[in-house]
């Protein structure tokens, strides 16, 4: 339960119920507040001449009650909120457009400085309870630099990383979905009433967050924060697809729960799949996954998430999980398997239940608590590699994709006008 900032009064002050959060226009010449960890913040009120604990109090007006407008913020002096009125903003990414499926999965489309788009998904558990687990995934890069073959976000190209206060923003903005309806406006909020109810947070979605290596490990830290969303260290988790150098860093940096994008148990096939492999091969990524895990206390019981994507005679066969098997020997891990979500033109098929079954019993055989993702958000192209937006891409991957798709299908007219 996360308490109120301390107001000089016992209660910081309520606005009237429909009085709406005032969010300010990114354009403005403004510090934008949001994004900024404990340390950051409070150094940011030295520098104005301001005691660095009133960072405590603003990150506490900011994340556990959505107010973005300091004149609201009632503990601290007038003349401290009509500085921060004129020099600072809390603007979280402007929502461009959003979707709710009918299986309660939400996905934004966030407008970020400079026009780019990125997406995020909000999974709730299919158990129908009202306080149920709430997962966000949430972006970290505009585009992709990784080309994974499997990934539709990928295909579009890379054109730059997210900033902290746009990647925790997405989070703010979650929450804020929770105040209104579908079609209203955040600025209907009413923080009288706000609630915190994204309940775990996974960096799985557009961009690989070790590639953005010091915005991430800030707007995690947010997450983790008493005085901000304090989540529990293993409700956030940072998924990689193995850039091995920042796997150190992060077992130095922070404490949050590792997945890592796996899909395939030998070198030769994930360097087809997942072509960063090239650069850090398997045994490297094994020996990082098990520094990052290796624990002296026997109690936390630390473990990495597999995530393998089934890809229908690619990765999916019963000698691929005895593979898979003997490449995890020895890392305590749990795995996730993960129907492929197709998407225009890609080169896969979905493996069948059946096989996914049967890979599934290998498994659990072998000892590892294995579990097959239900995919949720199809009917709103929100599911598991299906994250695209409209990025400018710079690496001119999009042409490249777009005329292998050209190649293929023409290959393929000539063989059906050759039978």
């Amino acid at each position: 339960m996360s308490t109120a900032p301390t107001p000089v009064s016992s209660q910081p002050a309520r606005t009237a119920k429909g009085e709406s959060i005032r969010i300010v226009d990114e354009a403005q010449a403004k510090t934008n507040l949001l994004g900024m960890t404990p340390e950051q913040l409070a150094a940011y009120f030295k520098e104005i001449g301001e005691k660095p604990f009133r960072a405590t109090q603003v990150i506490k007006w900011i994340y556990q009650y959505g107010v973005t407008d300091f004149a609201q913020m009632t503990n601290l002096s007038k003349s401290l909120r009509e500085k921060l009125s004129a020099h600072a903003c809390v603007t979280p990414p402007k929502v461009l457009h959003r979707k709710y499926s009918d299986d309660g999965t939400r996905k934004w489309i966030f407008e970020v400085t400079g026009g780019s788009l990125v997406e995020t998904v909000l999974i709730p558990a299919d158990d129908s309870k009202a306080n149920g687990r709430k997962t966000l995934c949430i972006s970290s890069q505009v585009g992709c630099a990784l080309d994974c073959s499997f990934c539709s976000t990928g295909k579009q190209g890379f054109e730059r990383d997210l900033s902290a206060a746009e990647i925790i923003g997405q989070l703010w903005v979650a929450n804020a979905s929770y105040m209104t309806d579908e079609n209203e406006s955040l600025e209907r909020v009413d923080h009288s009433e706000w609630q915190n109810n994204v309940t775990n947070v996974v960096m799985m979605g557009m961009g690989e967050p070790l590639l953005n290596y010091k915005p991430v490990v800030s707007a995690m830290e947010l997450m983790l924060s008493d005085h901000a969303y304090g989540l529990s260290k293993r409700r956030v988790t940072l998924s990689t697809s193995g850039v091995v150098p920042k796997m150190y860093d992060l077992a130095k940096d922070i404490d949050v729960a590792l997945a890592i994008s796996l899909h395939a148990p030998n070198d030769a096939l994930r360097n087809e799949l997942v072509p960063i492999n090239k650069k850090y091969p398997l045994s490297e990524l094994m020996a990082a996954a098990k520094h990052y895990v290796n624990d002296i206390n026997p109690r936390h019981k630390k473990h990495v998430t597999i995530e393998y994507v089934m890809l229908e005679g690619v990765n999916d066969s019963d000698q691929h999980a005895h593979e898979l098997v003997a490449l995890l020997e020895g890392l305590p891990s749990k795995i996730n398997l993960i129907p492929f979500n197709p998407f225009p033109h890609a080169p896969y098929g979905r493996s069948s239940n059946n096989r996914i079954h049967a890979f599934s019993n290998i498994l659990s055989q072998a000892g590892f608590v294995c579990t097959v993702r239900q995919t949720r958000g199809d009917d709103i192209d929100a599911a598991c590699g299906q994250l695209v937006g409209q990025v400018a891409d710079r690496t001119r991957r999009q042409a490249t994709w777009q005329k292998s798709i050209a190649e293929r299908q023409q290959s393929a007219a000539g063989e059906s006008v050759a039978e």
